[in-house]
């Protein structure tokens, strides 16, 4: 696969700098949530005239049909790409022509890593706060027939008050229950829409970020640079 800077030199990158520069090996994992970002975008992008509807429809098919074939494994990962988001435009392109190059109208890569990492984030939050609730649930089923088995408490490493075993797996229901509170303050901290900030400061083009920081169920959209990602 080109790369898109590949016009600027006469000959090919050394693979070990290739190596260095590329993400694919890691940034697949994010497929769903980039072609969900650029679904939503691709949906205002039309909603401001910037895409005709008849794009649209070219762009969201084309999406949803490389979602299907990843999904079912008729299509894998070009591993030669430099990142999930070329691969996912470049076989747009190549299923619907240069209508996909319009795809990438009003955003950047800088907006696209920004943008999967939190949803990817989010989505795995939502998974490990489940998981975490199954554990907790298990702990509080095992504490309910513990409640006469006594155990010695510990602190600092040595003996202490003598407890229930009930009790002691308490203790980790709390632990576990403060674990889910630090994630949710964490999904919090990011749900911010990245997309729209381009490059750096915004584009010229007439876009809508609220439209898609709403669409991508974000609480607001972000009003900084998409390349400061903290």
């Amino acid at each position: 696969m080109d790369k898109m800077w590949a016009g600027r030199f006469e000959k090919a990158l050394d693979k070990t700098a290739d190596d260095f520069n590329s993400s694919i090996h890691f940034d697949k994992k994010m497929y769903k949530q980039d072609i969900k970002g650029s679904l939503e975008h691709a949906s205002m992008l039309c909603s401001v005239g910037i895409l005709k509807d008849t794009e649209l429809t070219e762009i969201t098919d084309g999406l949803i049909s490389i979602l299907d074939d990843l999904n079912s494994g008729a299509l894998t990962f070009d591993e030669n790409a430099e990142d999930i988001h070329m691969f996912v435009e470049a076989e747009l392109t190549k299923r619907i022509g240069d209508t996909g190059k319009k795809l990438h109208t009003a955003r950047s890569r800088n907006d696209q890593v920004a943008l999967d990492l939190r949803l990817y984030m989010r989505d795995e939050a939502k998974d490990i706060i489940a998981l975490l609730r199954k554990l907790i649930f298990a702990l509080l089923s095992q504490a309910k027939g513990n409640k006469k088995t006594i155990m010695p408490g510990y602190t600092h490493l040595q003996r202490a008050q003598p407890i229930t075993f009930a009790h002691h797996l308490l203790a980790y229901c709390m632990m576990f229950l403060r674990d889910i509170t630090r994630i949710n303050d964490a999904v919090k901290r990011m749900n911010y829409s990245p997309l729209g900030s381009c490059a750096l400061a915004g584009t010229t083009y007439p876009t809508n970020r609220d439209m898609v920081a709403k669409a991508l169920e974000f609480d607001k959209k972000q009003t900084y640079s998409a390349c400061d990602t903290r």
